[in-house]
């Protein structure tokens, strides 16, 4: 156990979030984090390039109107993923290798269940859903071909996501990016091929994102037997141990609930917006990839914080924690400056970019939409570190609260401001969320009893 462990810390790319540099570290973890996020949205993003340059605004708009219910469906399985590789982070920060095993067997083991759960009841409602959101009767049949593709393979989405948060929570964040680019590119060589050689049509550009990430999958697992050995169970680690599956099921369910109650907001929001038009959905959806690359570096430094308190938290490294925290709301004043001045400048051109669309309803609603959020990101930075801190800390109910405003803000917008003052109530949702949200979770990190220094090391033993 010894030696794997000293082999894993001398594997090349990880970065010591124990011991190292604190702002140094931070953002050296999350380099290859933002990397990883800006290829894992071009999976996405290039589908909707694609689809938007040869399929025209409908089809644009039928990718959009089913993408607040892949969130739901996808989101759940993605936050199960995370919340158990917090559990890792924490035992690989106590050196305590028996537990760590034991974890990645019960991630294993839930995510299988989860998964195998996700996929046939998305094949049960994802029609009704998709009618029951007012989606547009002529881009129904679209939407429902791109989204039950992606949501039978909710596995391949799964399995990508454990083994990349696994090999975070031992430090080593640059692997699963190097994969992901691989994958990434042979994304866009399906996409062009299934859409503009065979015409599949949009779900041609499902079925290249499914083939794509399932190459991460198998990259990812060659290098975890190859390289970090302390990720591999044996057959005892399988067994079930109630303490360790109630903890693992308690965090992995807790991020798992957070991130479908988030995305049953958006879910919501979407009704609103579906019932504004196709053009203005279209233009929407290109503002929200747009919007998704321009917050990668904040939920990157996010992720990096997720991992870095998990593991210091494991080794009793409050002070550390405390820094980390302050070097984070700086970075990201520093970086919400900058995206906000960039969409000042140049949002009608990234929106045309994106879309295709020569539309002026598509283009100024995205570039609205872009230019009022910008300021707010650094808002949105501070809400997405303080919740995946007290994730890390193994807060489990806090974030869930935070969600839970989100999805009562959203209805309120969707059924009250959204129909009395159109797109405008949109654009203006989110922002006035994140405000409400960010005073929620800053209050409630500043009272955990280990922040306030009221509680020592605590028991790892789970």
């Amino acid at each position: 156990d010894k030696g794997e462990f000293s082999m894993t810390r001398r594997l090349q790319f990880k970065v010591d979030l124990i011991h190292g540099p604190i702002f140094q570290s931070l953002l050296f973890f999350a380099i290859p984090l933002f990397f990883s996020n800006v290829f894992q949205q071009l999976y996405n993003t290039v589908d909707t390039m694609i689809v938007g340059h040869a399929l025209g605004d409908l089809s644009l708009a039928a990718i959009g109107s089913c993408a607040a219910i892949y969130d739901l469906l996808i989101g759940f399985a993605l936050g199960i993923g995370n919340g158990l590789a917090i559990v890792t982070a924490r035992s690989y920060g106590a050196n305590d290798t028996e537990l760590l095993k034991k974890s990645v067997a019960a991630s294993i083991v839930i995510g299988l269940l989860t998964s195998l759960v996700l996929t046939v009841g998305a094949e049960v409602i994802l029609m009704p859903l998709l009618k029951m959101l007012d989606t547009p009767p002529e881009i129904i049949a679209e939407a429902f071909s791109y989204i039950s593709v992606i949501t039978r393979f909710t596995l391949v989405m799964f399995a990508y996501n454990l083994c990349a948060g696994l090999l975070r929570a031992i430090g080593n964040s640059f692997m699963p990016l190097v994969f992901l680019v691989l994958s990434s590119c042979l994304n866009i060589g399906l996409d062009l091929f299934f859409i503009t050689q065979l015409h599949m049509g949009v779900g041609g550009a499902a079925v290249a994102t499914v083939i794509a990430q399932g190459i991460s999958v198998v990259l990812c697992l060659i290098y975890i037997l190859k390289k970090a050995p302390v990720l591999i169970p044996q057959r005892r680690h399988f067994k079930i141990e109630r303490g360790i599956y109630a903890e693992m099921l308690g965090q992995g369910l807790s991020m798992g609930f957070m991130g479908s109650i988030v995305a049953a907001g958006s879910v919501v929001l979407q009704y609103g917006i579906n019932n504004l038009g196709t053009l203005v959905i279209a233009g929407h959806t290109a503002a929200r990839k747009l919007f998704m690359f321009f917050n990668m570096p904040f939920s990157a430094m996010a992720m990096a914080i997720s991992t870095f308190v998990s593991q210091n938290r494991g080794a009793d490294q409050r002070t550390r924690i405390l820094k980390a925290m302050r070097c984070a709301v700086l970075y990201d004043i520093a970086m919400a400056a900058g995206v906000t001045v960039i969409l000042l400048l140049f949002a009608p051109a990234l929106v045309q970019l994106i879309s295709g669309s020569q539309e002026a309803v598509v283009l100024n609603n995205g570039a609205l939409y872009l230019r009022v959020v910008g300021p707010f990101y650094a808002v949105l930075g501070v809400l997405l570190e303080t919740r995946y801190a007290l994730q890390g800390l193994g807060a489990k109910m806090i974030p869930l609260v935070s969600s839970v405003i989100e999805l009562l803000g959203k209805i309120v917008f969707a059924f009250v401001f959204i129909p009395r003052f159109q797109y405008l109530a949109v654009i203006f949702c989110e922002p006035v969320i994140w405000c409400l949200m960010t005073a929620q979770l800053i209050y409630a990190y500043a009272a955990h009893p280990y922040i306030r220094g009221e509680k020592g090391k605590a028991e790892l033993s789970v």
